[in-house]
């Protein structure tokens, strides 16, 4: 009896001194006292695992986490910081900070979800019926979900027919395609992972139809330059600006419109008849300057002409034209904010954001960005996104991703890639979303719980995470 009294006594001690625990780290957490949080990651699933030291809400020190951003006005505005309202999205640097400024006046930071559809898979075409009793059922109930998790828009390549119906609505963006539109009549692109390809990496700038063609393509806006819940727009996604597209254009024959172009350039540059021998590399900046130029100076000249109430978002850059300085300063002169798509890295760089404002002069819109979890049943072989083992780990690199982002003056939002995951028995898809978990709902509309209260906890609390960064360092 004694010795079950001395098991019973020590038993009770372990628990009171578990309890205990517990809720020392509960405060910990609370407080922003908490130990440093690692999560395991690959790149590709052939990939040695690594342990990354992730920084999410529980690591700020003096944020209170209980409290929520209030006062938000019909399009996720924070109406405690206003500016003056014109009836559309703007953007405006307001002290250090750069902002949207939502159609009501009120200072707008975009949260979105790329993709914002069922796609091209039976099983999901099916579940809509099914699970939603149709489109409109299901554009509700994505809308729904999305505004419970703290988003206030969608991004590219949205179902935003449906969405637009859904009340009450979210702000949203159109990808517009006008390069890979052009080189889909015209002949030469080809589909790679991801994004339309051209000959050589050489878009089409310098053809003497595609301006002709960007009037032509943006004459549809016109039917959209009153919707105030139209964010704006996105030029084409991921083309080419290679760092030697001059060599690149010379090297496509005379029978590209492109190449003679190129080659009167160079000939100009040189004072007579020049060869690809004579280039040097500030030759090569000065013509990726230029077709760069000669890119956005069309798109943006059309969408304007159409639309001058809505923003030119840029053409999401990725890749290694994050670092093309000449690429930055054309579109700087034309767009209003630079999109672009950041992979490859857990952390974003401070450094590397401050050259994209500094040589563009404009904000940055981070369009795309995403990590996999390991447990959702996919082979996760395609896509740029990293893996994890969870989908609570995938909140956790949620957070932690975004709350450097959120602390960067220069970022106006982001857009998390994307919406539902890629079914590997679905026909005819980029080859780059065939089989990986990238959704925050299955296939099936099965939320991803861990990782959507992770995104809560933070998108619900950025305004007040903005006024944190922002008071602990106002220069």
């Amino acid at each position: 009896m004694k010795s079950t009294l001395l098991c019973l006594s020590f038993a009770f001690i372990c628990l009171a001194a578990w309890c205990s625990l517990s809720l020392s780290l509960l405060a910990q957490e609370k407080t922003g006292a908490s130990s440093v949080i690692v999560v395991r990651a690959q790149q590709k699933p052939d990939k040695e695992w690594k342990e990354y030291e992730t920084r999410t809400l529980a690591q700020l020190q003096g944020f209170d986490r209980e409290a929520v951003d209030q006062k938000l006005d019909e399009y996720g505005g924070r109406t405690d910081m206003k500016d003056k309202a014109t009836g559309f999205f703007c953007v405006k640097k307001i002290g250090l900070r750069w902002w949207l400024v939502d159609p009501a006046g009120s200072l707008f930071y975009n949260k979105g979800v790329v993709s914002v559809t069922f796609g091209k898979s039976q099983v999901s075409e099916k579940e809509v019926e099914s699970k939603f009793g149709g489109e409109a059922g299901w554009a509700n109930s994505a809308v729904k979900m999305l505004r419970e998790s703290g988003f206030n828009g969608t991004g590219a390549w949205s179902h935003e027919s449906l969405i637009k119906k859904a009340d009450p609505r979210l702000p949203y963006t159109l990808i517009l395609n006008f390069m890979s539109g052009y080189g889909k009549r015209r002949g030469g692109t080809y589909q790679q992972p991801g994004h339309v390809g051209y000959p050589q990496d050489c878009i089409f700038a310098l053809d003497s139809g595609f301006v002709k063609y960007c009037d032509e393509s943006a004459s549809q806006l016109d039917s959209l330059k009153n919707d105030p819940y139209l964010l704006g727009y996105f030029s084409d996604n991921e083309l080419p600006f290679p760092s030697d597209a001059l060599d690149k254009f010379l090297s496509l024959g005379g029978g590209d419109e492109g190449c003679r172009a190129a080659t009167r350039w160079l000939n100009d540059r040189k004072g007579g008849s020049a060869d690809i021998g004579q280039i040097n590399d500030e030759d090569r900046a000065a013509f990726l300057e230029l077709v760069a130029e000669r890119y956005f100076s069309a798109v943006s000249q059309a969408i304007k002409k159409y639309d001058p109430n809505h923003l030119f978002l840029g053409s999401r850059f990725h890749g290694k034209t994050l670092n093309q300085k000449p690429v930055f300063t054309a579109a700087g002169r034309h767009a209003d904010v630079i999109s672009l798509n950041y992979y490859n890295v857990w952390t974003p760089s401070p450094e590397k954001m401050q050259n994209w404002v500094d040589w563009s002069g404009r904000p940055v819109l981070i369009t795309e960005w995403y990590v996999k979890g390991a447990d959702a049943g996919l082979s996760n072989t395609s896509g740029a996104g990293w893996i994890v083992p969870t989908q609570v780990d995938r909140g956790l690199f949620y957070q932690h991703f975004a709350l450097s982002l959120a602390q960067f003056k220069g970022c106006v939002g982001w857009h998390w890639f994307k919406y539902i995951d890629n079914d590997p028995q679905a026909a005819n898809v980029d080859p780059s979303n065939s089989d990986s978990n990238k959704g925050i709902v299955s296939i099936r509309f099965e939320p991803y719980t861990p990782l959507l209260d992770k995104m809560k906890e933070l998108n619900s609390r950025v305004y007040r995470l903005i006024d944190y960064f922002d008071g602990q360092n106002r220069q």
